[in-house]
């Protein structure tokens, strides 16, 4: 078994870096009950205190959604409330009224061979080409359906 696991990692043409973030959804910042995060360095987690670097509150009108970046060591949160009415989270909102975890975003170094890769793969991708995501760099969704209920997303390193 080991070794087959070996020819599969040494066949591909690209690595998984690690995880990159986890995204939240909240249908606006104050409801996160769980997560008393502030710019000042120092937040809360279910009561907990944690050391995280957290952003203000940035305006993506290009994505329809309003993002706080909280870092923790060396992976990220993303807090995201929609931007106006139209926001393509507002589904997502309407199904889960408190919000939650919306999807994982995995770090890879070559996404174009990551893509073809997940192509051979058949794992189903929600577009055509990488769009240009929230940190600036090239990522892809790739189909919950495919990924065991859960929504991925690869991003460039």
């Amino acid at each position: 078994m080991a070794s087959s696991l070996l020819k599969v990692a040494v066949s591909l043409s690209f690595s998984f870096k690690g995880l990159q973030h986890l995204e939240l959804l909240y249908s606006n910042c104050t409801r996160c009950s769980c997560m008393h995060l502030t710019p000042v360095k120092l937040g809360r987690i279910n009561h907990v205190a944690i050391r995280a670097r957290v952003s203000a509150t940035v305006p993506l009108p290009e994505h329809g959604v309003y993002t706080v970046f909280v870092e923790l060591g060396n992976t990220k949160l993303e807090l995201l409330h929609p931007l106006g009415e139209k926001s393509p989270i507002a589904g997502f909102l309407q199904k889960n009224k408190a919000g939650g975890m919306h999807h994982i975003c995995i770090e890879v170094d070559d996404i174009n061979a990551a893509i073809v890769y997940l192509k051979e793969k058949k794992i189903r991708l929600l577009s055509p080409e990488p769009p240009i995501g929230a940190h600036g760099k090239p990522v892809m969704f790739l189909h919950p359906k495919d990924c065991g209920g859960v929504l991925v997303e690869i991003e460039q390193a």
